[in-house]
């Protein structure tokens, strides 16, 4: 599928206006000296740990426990990523080492 020059800017301003105004509407209703609603503190606080729950979740959904690797890569990475949040408390630190840590392995030591 091709698509025209004149389509793909209307494309780019249409996504960028969108994105400017999504952006701009917590500011909006919520900006200045205004209290927040309490429903916006509770999501603020449990939000955050929900969705890093229903992405690991979902990156072992597909993990084979009754053949080889037996998922090890899978779980070694989840441990030292772990490992690495409790000890040094950087979450950036922790993602690299754990998505280092799995392409590493996948990448030498369990080959498929």
């Amino acid at each position: 599928m091709t698509i025209d020059f004149g389509s793909s800017v209307m494309t780019l301003i249409v996504v960028a206006l969108v994105t400017g105004v999504t952006r701009a509407i917590p500011y909006l209703l919520f900006g200045g000296k205004k209290e927040l609603p309490a429903a916006i503190n509770y999501l603020g606080n449990v939000l955050p740990a929900s969705i890093m729950i229903i992405l690991v979740v979902y990156c072992l959904r597909n993990i084979d426990l009754t053949t080889f690797p037996f998922g090890l890569a899978e779980l070694l990475s989840v441990a030292i990523v772990i490992a690495a949040q409790v000890v040094k408390k950087n979450t950036f630190l922790s993602i690299f080492l754990g998505t280092a840590c799995y392409m590493i392995l996948i990448h030498t030591v369990f080959l498929k």
